[in-house]
């Protein structure tokens, strides 16, 4: 069985093929600026050979041909026909109580566009592709990995917040908690990788968005992320946690509404909005290194609120077996991870300074008497995705 696992930005177009007999990567490719008047990048890259052709593309679904296209090119793909996808697979963000994984139906794309104001960035791109591709490819199944899937374990005092709790059963205001297929995938790695299924992990995915997971046996337990993808750590350019009261007196003093407030918040703030100057923190660590003292502050603000997260989510899991950091930001700065973890030794948390700087892929960076291991592993969603995909094939037989 063969399938397409998408992801979806509002002009762009990602995607990876597995052969799920051997979970296999076939190809991946990807088309940019679509819908735009310019050519956008075009790629595919099958066994290790890459090509690049720019053209202009209309609509998502017309990328999807094109990758098709591609791949069941003669002369050099990988597929007979496109009959052999079995289906494409989506890490979808937000559908409220139709979470899990599920084939895409007209209802619940209705009710990711009815949602939209939840994940702004990422609901109305994905509706809008979805349809486009089952109007394109109907004898595809499409099937929805909702982000929120993976957090439905989280017990009630961890998922309920102190309001009306009309809210929660009427209007579904809860933490439903985000990035799932990374910190399903990371919970089911650091398991194999240290022989143990029972762990007490706690999973930090830091990179363009961030939140960190409590997990106990793979299981997740907590997540930083509440209501929305806008909350819990700071983001690049979102805000993270931030108390509401604040907006009245924003609204007087500057003279915006609340729409223009809650676009600031979501797209202007961060460690953007701290900085001044980027939300990438490899920009932010080059201009704290020449003396630019907000760079140094966003950084010192994100190292804060991780340590906060992480504290508290020992006390969730009664302490830890493992700390992982995975996302670009985990993976590759070398600062963040130093000054997330120093004088954790309290908690048997330490550091190996040599380790954690010559870091590459799947690596433990703890030192020798630390009792806690860290571990950088690189996650793996579309995997995550495509294995879901199988599944929920597999339930309609």
């Amino acid at each position: 069985m063969k399938v397409l696992v998408a992801n979806l930005g509002s002009t762009s177009f990602k995607y990876r093929l597995f052969d799920m007999e051997t979970e296999a990567q076939l190809a991946r490719g990807g088309i940019e600026r679509i819908g735009q008047d310019a050519e956008g990048g075009c790629f595919v890259e099958i066994d290790g050979k890459r090509s690049d052709r720019p053209q202009r593309v209309k609509d998502h679904a017309a990328a999807v041909q094109i990758c098709l296209d591609q791949l069941t090119d003669p002369a050099g793909g990988c597929l007979k026909s496109v009959d052999e996808v079995a289906a494409i697979g989506f890490k979808a963000v937000f559908a409220g109580k139709l979470s899990g994984v599920r084939i895409v139906t007209p209802e619940l794309l209705d009710t990711m566009e009815a949602l939209a104001d939840v994940a702004p960035a990422h609901n109305p791109p994905y509706a809008r592709a979805m349809r486009q591709l089952q109007a394109a490819f109907p004898q595809i199944p499409l099937v929805a990995a909702l982000e929120t899937a993976f957090h439905e374990t989280i017990p009630e005092e961890n998922r309920t917040y102190a309001v009306p709790y009309e809210w929660k059963a009427d209007c579904e205001v809860q933490k439903w908690g985000y990035h799932g297929a990374s910190h399903r995938y990371i919970g089911t790695r650091i398991a194999q990788l240290i022989g143990r299924d029972d762990l007490r992990v706690i999973s930090c995915h830091l990179g363009g968005s961030n939140s960190l997971c409590a997990m106990r046996g793979g299981v997740s337990q907590a997540n930083t992320l509440g209501m929305t993808p806008q909350t819990g750590l700071p983001h690049n350019n979102r805000v993270g946690d931030f108390d509401p009261f604040a907006l009245p007196l924003l609204m007087r003093k500057t003279g915006k509404s609340l729409t223009e407030l809650l676009a600031d918040l979501s797209e202007r703030s961060g460690l953007l909005g701290i900085s001044g100057l980027s939300g990438d923190v490899r920009d932010l660590e080059q201009a704290a290194e020449q003396g630019h003292a907000r760079a140094d502050l966003a950084l010192k603000v994100f190292v804060a609120e991780i340590r906060r997260y992480l504290g508290s989510y020992l006390v969730v899991l009664n302490g830890a077996d493992a700390i992982v950091f995975t996302g670009g930001i985990g993976e590759n700065s070398q600062r963040v991870r130093r000054e997330v973890c120093a004088k954790l030794g309290f908690a048997d948390i330490k550091l190996d300074p040599h380790l954690n700087e010559t870091a590459k892929g799947e690596a433990r960076i703890s030192a020798k008497d630390s009792r806690v291991e860290i571990w950088t592993v690189p996650t793996n969603e579309e995997i995550v995705v495509a294995r879901q995909s199988v599944e929920c094939l597999g339930s309609r037989v």
